[in-house]
């Protein structure tokens, strides 16, 4: 089958989802086991150790929580995508496989905060992650080839603008590590936040949608 499809596709993702779930349950699972008990304590306790500590524990639990707003994507993107070929089925594994990889530049971060080098190659990372994502919701809505042909303009758009979010701040943060470390650090945290609670873009698009819809208009995917 070529990578340009005369068809529209293969219907049942079932796979697809299974084979990505297993890779981000891995992928989550590596992160926690990056956490290290230490084993020998400073005078003073472990109060003691904490400042030391505290850099490296928040670098993993913002790492977890983009790489459950990965997958809180993936989830979403493919309640949308109902069939797939082989060019959806490759950039899917393009995806997962900057997914994968995560957990060595979150460790790399993590043991190394402030290093140029350490920040620039994990914002690299997510920027690959974003951008096949991105490309994979893409290659489904253009002509509609893989979702649904009711699917609003408006959602397409919105989703495009909601993946590529990230990598865009992600830009901004390899240009501060030449500022100031600690911009870079705070996008980072901030790239968090923003895909955790509904941010205006949510609430714009959810308002226009909601105001734009009719008893009659096809179901929002």
């Amino acid at each position: 089958m070529n990578i340009v499809e005369k068809t529209h596709g293969t219907h049942g993702n079932e796979r697809i989802n299974a084979f990505s779930d297993g890779v981000f349950a891995i992928v989550i699972t590596l992160l926690v086991l990056e956490l290290k008990v230490p084993e020998h304590l400073p005078e003073g306790g472990l109060l003691a150790l904490l400042p030391s500590l505290l850099p490296s524990l928040l670098g993993h639990v913002i790492s977890f929580v983009l790489v459950g707003m990965f997958w809180v994507g993936h989830h979403n993107m493919f309640l949308g995508i109902k069939r797939h070929d082989r060019a959806l089925l490759w950039l899917n594994n393009f995806f997962l496989l900057a997914i994968a990889t995560m957990p060595f530049f979150a460790g790399l971060l993590a043991h190394h905060t402030t290093d140029q080098a350490s920040m620039i190659a994990y914002a690299l990372n997510l920027i690959v992650a974003g951008v096949f994502l991105w490309m994979t919701w893409r290659h489904a809505t253009q002509k509609r080839r893989l979702v649904s042909a009711e699917m609003p303009a408006a959602v397409v758009s919105h989703v495009e603008r909601r993946i590529l979010m990230a990598p865009v701040l992600c830009i901004f943060a390899i240009i501060s590590t030449f500022i100031n470390p600690s911009i870079s650090q705070f996008i980072f945290v901030l790239i968090a936040l923003l895909y955790i609670f509904p941010n205006p873009l949510d609430l714009l698009h959810h308002h226009k949608m909601k105001s734009s819809q009719s008893p009659t208009s096809a179901p929002q995917q």
